[in-house]
């Protein structure tokens, strides 16, 4: 039975918990029945970063445009996009809203509801999005304004989620091709199939019945990122890492997973997709699952700044300005790394107004400065450790106006791959309930998540 509010200890907990469910399954439908009046959506708005409404979608009744006024007055107060508060009251309604790839999606409540639940479904949305159009922008949706329409007719059933499973889903509206589109065209067929998906018909709703594989495999992806903040001095201010583990499944029939950790303490904050059996976690901080067939989250969580968070990667800046002119010189190297590469490395900063160019040096690499903008840009690459990179020059400033007050802070984006800088390690990984034997795969990923350093 799903655990409500009145048994668990935090408001929080109560949301986490709904986020668990929110993927589908026994618990979700049982969520469904017990929480009706928390988890309608009437209406949802897609805003572009022009703020024009390109697109919306109503349940039940029609909602006017009018109500995302009150979102357009939160916006211009705003410093920025991100700083768009993600619940806004009306008079009337509740707007809930998340901001990724310069979109905004608005979903419209007419009750209250716990918010993480709105927020995660938009994401799902957006995730789905993903997963057909190989990627979520405006030009996208617009190219594929039908077979959005049709997913949100199922992904939401009279405003309550109902299919949220991409392979589920996928059995029922068939992702959008070149051939399929001419054929839809001519006959003025949809995308949508004939026939109820075997996912829907079995016992267990996040999984198709009947799959079968020649090669056998299930792989993990344990992907970290960083969020950081670094003083001037080099002492760190916050850090915490997002982590989650992102599984392919390609495995016959009905295959019943444990995963176990060599480190489980360190996964404290966690939600879960559906298929994880929680009170075996609970009990025995084992994971064990019958998975979704393809591609899923399996796991997220988060490791607080309450721990020690090793951070892989330092940044020396010296950046000064004086009357007319300024200097910046700035060095980047591996910190603790546990002997990993770090690659992928990108440098930007956004320079003050009183910027009109910057003639620099780097050691290696690619830099750029926009002198519309005011954004440093330099692309490193690969760290080698015996020979750090580094990048100095001038700066030259408007004349006539006294020099900025304070210096920019830099942002640090990075790769390191077989490396979980949380210490989370798998142990392994059995099956049960299929008398084949699969190969199985584990890799680590840390990257920058907000990664900044002051200057």
């Amino acid at each position: 039975m799903f655990t409500t509010a009145s048994n668990r200890s935090s408001l929080r907990g109560h949301i986490d918990r709904h986020r668990v469910s929110l993927q589908g399954g026994e618990e979700f439908y049982v969520l469904l029945e017990t929480h009706k009046e928390f988890i309608m959506i009437n209406s949802l708005f897609m805003i572009n970063s022009s703020g024009d409404i390109f697109m919306e979608k109503h349940w039940k009744s029609v909602i006017g445009r009018s109500v995302c006024d009150y979102f357009f007055e939160a916006q211009e107060r705003a410093k920025g996009p991100e700083d768009v508060p993600p619940i806004i009251t009306t008079p009337h309604h509740y707007l809930i809203s998340i901001y990724r790839n310069n979109m905004f999606f608005v979903a419209v409540v007419q009750t209250e509801v716990p918010p993480l639940f709105v927020i995660e479904f938009l994401h799902r949305i957006m995730d789905t999005f993903m997963d057909y159009f190989s990627e979520c922008t405006e030009t996208a949706i617009k190219e594929n304004y039908v077979v959005v329409y049709e997913l949100l007719e199922e992904m939401l059933d009279n405003g309550f989620p109902l299919a949220t499973e991409s392979n589920v889903l996928k059995e029922l509206i068939k992702p959008p091709n070149i051939l399929r589109t001419v054929v839809n065209t001519v006959t003025g067929s949809s995308n949508v199939s004939d026939t109820l998906p075997s996912g829907q018909l079995s016992n267990v709703p996040w999984r198709r019945s009947g799959v079968k594989y020649t090669n056998n495999e299930a792989y993990f992806d344990c992907i970290e990122e960083v969020d950081c903040i670094i003083d001037k001095s080099g002492s760190v201010v916050i850090a915490e890492i997002q982590g989650h583990i992102e599984a392919c499944i390609k495995l016959t029939g009905m295959p019943d997973l444990t995963m176990s950790f060599v480190n489980h303490r360190l996964l404290d904050d966690v939600s879960f997709h559906p298929c994880v059996r929680y009170k075996r976690w609970e009990s025995e901080r084992v994971l064990s699952f019958v998975p979704p067939d393809g591609n899923f989250r399996l796991v997220t969580y988060h490791i607080g700044s309450s721990n020690l968070t090793a951070i892989p990667i330092y940044v020396k800046p010296n950046i000064s300005f004086r009357e007319g002119s300024g200097r910046f010189d700035l060095t980047v190297g591996p910190k603790q790394t546990m002997g990993k590469t770090v690659e992928n490395v990108l440098i930007t900063s956004q320079l003050p107004k009183q910027v009109l160019n910057m003639t620099l040096t780097p050691s290696q690499g690619t830099y750029s400065f926009d002198p519309v903008n005011k954004v440093l840009s330099w692309d490193v690459g690969k760290i080698n450790s015996q020979k750090l990179p580094t990048i100095k020059g001038s700066i030259a400033l408007q004349s006539g106006m006294p020099p900025p007050e304070a210096n920019p802070t830099v942002n640090v984006q990075f790769t390191i791959n077989q490396l979980a800088i949380s210490g989370i390690k798998v142990n392994r990984l059995d099956m049960y309930g299929e008398k084949y034997k699969p190969f199985k795969g584990v890799k680590y990923i840390t990257k920058a998540g907000k990664f900044q350093v002051r200057t």
